[in-house]
């Protein structure tokens, strides 16, 4: 994916380049809550379509894996085909996967209309960063770049509070089927206010073989553990896809190290800071996407929420991220972003360690809304002190790669995060001899214990490998 430079020659900015970025940040904002909206209506969607525990991780892992794994890959075709030529067809694939989505009648129709959608994000989110990147020039190009920022922080709160009230007041289909509208609108109105590109013609071939690869390989080892979760691991089910998948990764490797245009060349993962703030992206991701799939299920399976009562639930941590955001930002400038990704992740332990006391009675003051504040604000903290690490040293041809790698890490942990603890869950479940309310409760204990040494790590990979950066990237 390549940002586009400033150039030193004067060219007359498109003159409807504000009601572009409209267009295109709107889309941005329904791509962001497709990601959160979902969590609130998992339980209908586990009662209407008959979901196991692990086969309902794949409606959050289908679309994190396809849009993670490709996300690189759609960033260098729309370098080679034009970018809004890519914008247009992914709107289009995700609206079509949203529709299939929303009238789907069995699991398998739902997960497999998920990798869709998936695969549009993958197509038009790179494709309307590059676009916006190229529109605006200077102060200009900040303050659009903080526009699409803001709302898709804004689209995380939309959703949960949004799916709370059409699964309550209308049917879980309708948070799939309210993108159409969103999505017509911006295949009608972006050929309006954008000229089609004409890209130079470039001879490298996209690196197809290892985003491949590397969606396959991580699809199979999250099948295995979900399919650990209902069936154990000793069972060819859950050993097969292992053993194929670690060999599909072990191949996206040899692949990036000869392919002619990889994905990521492997001289960009010789800064140590970088790497070190992938990993620590990957286990934050892990660790937030599985706690809130099983914390869903708690509040509606154990503590007898109704939707909408869920996704208010959940505002408080929603806005304690801006607090986070604006801690995060002061100890960056003065300590630097080695001690901002530290406290942040420690907060983070502490935040999972105390969601870790639930239990069948579930007082929502004394024990979930503690560990919610704490959490948020850690993950305020770390979004952007990680990012600004995963960011270090880049120049204007690499800062759009190291974005794409980090967001395509954070998806990918995502998804792997959500298939251990879930996996985690079941199996203290299933030896737990008591109440349905009450295994729930033990096997969501481990899982959040196991969350928490995940945030402990990211916070020791911070501190050993990570260096003194000073200046927060913007």
């Amino acid at each position: 994916m390549t940002i586009a430079r400033e150039s030193t020659v004067s060219v007359a900015p498109n003159p409807l380049r504000w009601r572009a970025l409209s267009v295109l940040a709107l889309m941005q904002f329904v791509i962001v809550i497709d990601n959160t909206i979902v969590n609130v209506a998992l339980p209908s969607i586990q009662q209407h379509l008959h979901f196991s525990v692990g086969g309902l991780a794949w409606v959050v892992d289908g679309y994190m894996l396809a849009a993670g794994g490709l996300l690189l890959l759609g960033g260098r075709i729309g370098d080679m085909v034009g970018h809004r030529r890519l914008f247009l067809a992914g709107t289009f694939v995700f609206g079509l996967a949203s529709i299939a989505s929303g009238v789907s009648v069995d699991a398998a129709m739902l997960v497999i209309s998920r990798f869709a959608q998936g695969i549009g994000e993958a197509m038009a989110a790179p494709a309307a960063l590059a676009l916006i990147a190229g529109l605006f020039t200077g102060k200009e190009r900040a303050k659009a770049l903080g526009i699409w920022g803001g709302l898709g922080g804004l689209g995380a709160t939309v959703g949960v509070l949004l799916s709370g009230i059409l699964v309550q007041w209308a049917d879980w289909r309708w948070i799939f089927l309210i993108n159409i509208p969103f999505a017509l609108t911006a295949l009608v109105m972006v050929p309006r206010f954008l000229p089609d590109e004409r890209p130079e013609r470039r001879r490298e071939r996209p690196d197809v073989a290892g985003a491949v690869l590397v969606t396959a390989g991580l699809t199979l080892v999250v099948d295995a553990l979900l399919h650990a979760a209902n069936h154990g691991w000793g069972g060819a089910g859950t050993v097969v896809p292992f053993v194929v998948g670690i060999g599909c990764l072990i191949g996206f490797g040899v692949v990036e190290t000869r392919a002619a245009s990889p994905l990521a060349p492997p001289s960009f993962f010789t800064d140590r800071s970088r790497v070190a703030a992938n990993g620590a992206s990957a286990l934050m991701a892990g660790a937030m996407a599985g706690m809130f799939l099983l914390l869903t299920l708690y509040q509606q399976q154990v503590l007898h929420y109704s939707a909408i009562r869920t996704g208010i639930a959940y505002l408080p941590f929603c806005l304690a991220f801006v607090p986070g955001f604006g801690i995060s930002a002061a100890v960056m400038s003065r300590a630097g972003t080695k001690a901002a990704m530290v406290l942040a992740f420690g907060t983070c332990t502490v935040g999972m360690v105390l969601m870790a006391r639930i239990s069948v009675g579930g007082d929502y003051v004394g024990e979930l809304l503690p560990a919610m504040l704490v959490l948020a604000i850690g993950l305020g903290m770390a979004f952007p002190a990680a990012q600004n690490a995963a960011l270090a040293g880049t120049t204007d041809e690499t800062t759009g790669l190291a974005a794409g790698v980090q967001t395509a890490v954070q998806a990918l942990g995502a998804a792997l995060g959500v298939a251990a603890l879930v996996t985690i869950a079941a199996h203290g479940r299933s030896t737990f001899h008591g109440a349905f309310a009450a295994a729930i409760v033990h096997g969501d204990r481990l899982a959040f214990w196991v969350g928490a040494i995940a945030y402990l790590a990211a916070g020791l990979i911070a501190l050993a490998f990570v260096g003194r950066l000073r200046h927060p990237t913007v």
